[in-house]
């Protein structure tokens, strides 16, 4: 192991992300109420620009009447681009006037550390002048060719550790890439393949790397579940912990995939058990179910143990 080592910034149970456009105060109201671990309550691509000055009195009215943590829920905010003159006032309002009630925000199509460091200083300052009783976390969308081509950079640079986790977002990424697809987050028959793989992979790599969380974006026909899932799982497999419902029958299936079996849960037990008996008798590795098991599995089996124990306490809430 390497003596330079980013530990996690944050742990959060992130299995299912509900998108909600910010402008329908009756669906903000019904993700409260859903099985999601996360929320977002959107201002930038699901509100249209004659609404966006509305969507954000939804949006506050709704972080302060609602008490999102009694629902179980982390809740996020997703701003405006740096490239719209949206964006400062839903950093400044939002943050300003129920920024003791937001988890985090996110930013879209990040391109370079200095988006991120942008909105860091805002968020700072405000928080610092409002004596806001938290602090509030920052993730990224990496949506864009030039957003993935500096992701590393991206993930390397939260200044003050307040960013947490990295997006994968599908649509825009297509876009930018100018990438011909079927349907948001699906694959294209025409490719051999994953066409998202190498993106993915690399995200998760540099999240990985330096102690962010990793989240799978959309996929968009919700009347298809079982390709829903099929991605859902090719993400998981990858290392990424959770995925964007953006309709309420996906959250399901998102908590689902990103859950560990009971079986698995038992047997990352077990290991840790069969390790830590080995090592009393100056040994370091084991046996167990006939395969050797050492301090590789061990690791392995504490991130499926920690995950297993964050959704006990989601349960029990």
């Amino acid at each position: 192991m390497s003596f330079t080592q980013y530990k996690p910034v944050a742990t959060r149970l992130q299995r299912s992300e509900l998108a909600c456009p910010g402008s329908n105060p009756t669906m903000i109201d019904k993700a409260a109420d859903s099985a999601a671990d996360f929320v977002f309550l959107d201002l930038e691509d699901a509100v249209a620009p004659g609404d966006k000055e509305q969507a954000r009195r939804n949006i506050i009215q709704a972080l302060n009447d609602i008490d999102w943590k009694a629902k179980g829920k982390t809740v996020s905010v997703r701003i405006n681009g740096l490239d719209t003159h949206y964006m400062y006032r839903d950093v400044v309002d939002v943050v300003e006037q129920a920024g003791s009630k937001l988890d985090t925000i996110l930013i879209p199509k990040v391109g370079t550390p200095h988006d991120v460091y942008m909105v860091e200083a805002m968020v700072a300052q405000i928080e610092e002048a409002k004596r806001l009783p938290n602090r509030i976390g920052l993730e990224a969308l990496i949506e864009t060719a030039i957003g993935m081509a500096n992701v590393e950079d991206i993930a390397r640079q939260h200044y003050t550790k307040r960013l947490e986790a990295l997006h994968f977002g599908v649509a825009d990424f297509a876009a930018s890439r100018r990438s011909r697809t079927v349907v948001i987050g699906g694959l294209n028959p025409d490719y051999p393949g994953d066409q998202w793989h190498a993106a993915i992979d690399r995200m998760v790599t540099a999240c990985r790397a330096f102690g962010l969380r990793a989240i799978d974006g959309p996929f968009g026909d919700f009347n298809a579940p079982q390709d829903y899932i099929a991605g859902a799982k090719r993400a998981a497999v990858l290392g990424c912990e959770g995925k964007w419902a953006i309709h309420p029958s996906q959250i399901a299936l998102a908590n689902e995939v990103f859950s560990p079996p009971p079986a698995e849960v038992d047997r990352a037990k077990r290991i840790l058990i069969a390790l830590d008996e080995a090592a009393a008798q100056g040994k370091g590795a084991a046996s167990l179910d006939g395969r050797m098991i050492d301090a590789a599995s061990a690791r392995m089996a504490m991130n499926v143990v920690k995950v297993a124990e964050e959704i006990a306490k989601k349960q029990a809430a």
